[in-house]
C-alpha cells in the first residue's frame, strides 16, 4: 500500500464544473450502472481502477482510462489505483479465442513493478492510493475462497458471459477453470476494496463490464450494498481498427524503452485529421473553449497541422515529461520543417528489407547506396553517425518505425536526409 500526496497537477485545475457533462463531451462514457449519472457530481466517491501486468508496460489504450480517472481526481473525488499482481497471474480471458501463456511470479512482479511507476509517474500531480491485489489475495485459502466467494457466483450465469460462450460453443478452444474463475477474483478485489477503503465506483475499458458487475452483484449480495461501474469505450485506432491494446502489432506503450519520446510524439503528430479531434478531447487536458478555438484555427488552414501539433505534445507531456516532449517537438521540427525532410532524398528499396519487424541498418544503407560497402555503413554507426527517426542508431539491428505507421527517416552527419521507400 502506497499513498501519493499532491504535486502541482499536470493537467491542471481548470475544468468543466460538472463532471459528467466533461466525461460525456470527452466521449468517455460507454456503459454504467448508474440510474442517473449525474451522481457522480452529486457526490464525492471512492473511485477503483485496476491495471493488467501481463507486459512490462502499459499502453495508449490504458492511457484512456487513466484519463477518466485523472477527471474523477480532478473534480475532488478519491482514488484507489490497483496494479493487478493477483489477476495477472491467471489472465483475463476476455477478448481471446484460446487461453494465454502462464507467466512466472517474478516476471509479473516485475511487470507491477514497472506498472507501479508508470501510474506514479501519470497520477503523481494528486492524492491516490495504489494498492497490489495479490497482497490480499494470497492470504485467503482455497476453502475460505469457495466457501466465502465462490458460492455467490451462479455458473449457470457465468456460462453465458459472451467470451465464457464462445469458448464452450461449437469450434471453440474450451476454457479451463483458472480462466473461468478469473471473474471471482476480480469481484473479490471490488469487496475487499469496499470493506476497506468504502470504495464504491468501479473504473474501466468496456472489455471489462462483465468482469465488474460481478464484484457489483457480489457486494449486493454479501454486504447488501449498491455499488456502480463506470466504463469507458475501448479506442481505437481507427487507421487499422485494431484497438491500442498490449497484444497488438504495432502497440505504442508509455515506457520511453519500449516507444521513444520521440516516436511516441510522432504517433500523435501522424494522426488523421478526424481521428485527432477525438483523441484530443480523450488524451489532453484541453477545454470545450480551447478546443473550440483551436479546432476553428485548425480548420483555416488544415496544413498547419495545429490540432495534432497539440495533441502530440500534450500527450508526451502527461507520459513523459515535459523536457521530453520540448525535446520530440525540436526533433521533429528540425526533420519536418526546417529542410530536413524537405530535402530528403526519396530512395526505394525492395518491400522485403522492411517489411519485417526488424530492419537491418547496415544492409539497408547498402541497399540504398548511400554507402558503398558494408564497412562504411559500420563505422559511420560505430561513429555515431546515422540515426533513424532522429534516434541515433547504436545497434545493427532496429525495429522498423513502419510497425507503428511511421515513415522511415534516415539521417547521415548533420545534414544528410534520406527518405527510405518499399517498391
Amino acid at each position: 500500500l502506497v499513498v501519493f500526496m499532491a504535486m502541482q497537477p499536470i493537467w491542471g485545475l481548470i475544468s468543466d464544473k460538472v463532471l459528467s457533462e466533461e466525461l460525456a463531451w470527452r466521449g468517455l462514457i460507454h456503459q454504467t450502472t448508474f440510474k442517473d449519472i449525474k451522481y457522480i457530481d452529486e457526490n464525492k466517491l471512492t473511485i477503483y481502477h485496476g491495471f493488467d501486468a501481463s507486459a512490462d508496460s502499459q499502453t495508449i489504450g490504458n492511457l484512456a482510462s487513466m484519463v477518466v480517472d485523472l477527471c474523477f481526481l480532478r473534480h475532488g473525488h478519491k482514488a484507489i489505483i490497483l496494479a493487478g499482481g493477483a489477476t495477472s497471474l491467471i489472465g483475463d480471458p476476455g477478448g481471446r479465442d484460446k487461453e494465454r501463456p502462464m507467466q512466472t511470479v517474478e516476471a509479473i512482479g516485475a511487470n507491477v513493478e514497472a506498472a507501479k511507476k508508470q501510474i506514479q509517474k501519470i497520477y503523481g500531480a494528486y492524492d491516490f492510493t495504489l494498492v497490489n491485489n495479490l497482497d490480499w489475495t494470497q492470504k485467503i485459502d482455497a476453502i475460505s475462497f469457495l466457501r466465502d466467494i465462490g458460492k455467490y457466483f451462479n455458473v449457470g450465469e457465468m456460462i453465458k458471459t459472451e467470451y465464457v460462450a464462445s469458448r464452450l460453443g461449437e469450434g471453440g478452444a474450451g476454457i479451463s477453470f483458472t480462466e473461468f474463475s478469473y471473474a471471482l477474483l476480480q469481484g473479490y478485489d471490488f469487496l475487499h476494496l469496499y470493506d476497506t477503503y468504502g470504495c464504491t465506483l468501479q473504473l474501466c475499458g468496456s472489455d471489462q463490464w462483465t468482469n465488474c458487475l460481478a464484484g457489483v452483484d457480489l457486494i449486493r449480495k454479501k454486504r447488501g450494498i449498491e455499488t456502480n461501474v463506470l466504463t469507458n469505450p475501448l479506442i481505437i485506432n481507427k487507421s487499422t481498427g485494431i484497438k491500442f491494446g498490449k497484444s497488438e502489432a504495432g502497440a505504442v506503450w508509455l515506457d520511453a524503452a519500449k516507444t521513444s519520446p520521440f516516436d511516441f510524439y510522432q504517433f500523435w503528430l501522424n494522426t488523421d485529421d478526424e481521428s485527432a479531434q477525438d483523441y484530443t478531447k480523450i488524451f489532453t487536458p484541453i477545454q470545450k473553449p480551447e478546443f473550440a478555438a483551436l479546432l476553428e484555427s485548425f480548420n483555416a488552414d488544415r496544413s498547419t497541422r495545429l490540432l495534432q501539433k497539440y495533441l502530440a505534445f500534450e500527450t508526451t507531456k502527461l507520459v513523459h515529461g515535459v523536457e521530453a516532449a520540448k525535446e520530440a517537438e525540436q526533433k521533429s521540427v528540425k526533420i519536418y520543417e526546417e529542410g530536413g525532410l524537405e530535402n530528403a532524398t526519396e530512395i526505394k528499396v525492395e518491400a522485403v528489407l522492411i517489411s519485417e519487424n526488424k530492419i537491418n541498418i547496415v544492409e539497408l544503407m547498402l541497399a540504398a547506396n548511400i554507402v558503398d560497402s558494408k564497412g562504411k555503413a559500420k563505422d559511420l554507426i560505430s561513429g555515431g553517425g546515422v540515426y533513424l527517426n532522429e534516434e541515433k542508431v547504436e545497434e545493427v539491428e532496429q525495429d522498423n518505425p513502419k510497425m507503428a505507421g511511421k515513415d522511415i527517416i534516415l539521417r547521415v552527419g548533420k545534414k544528410k536526409y534520406y527518405k527510405i521507400i518499399s517498391e
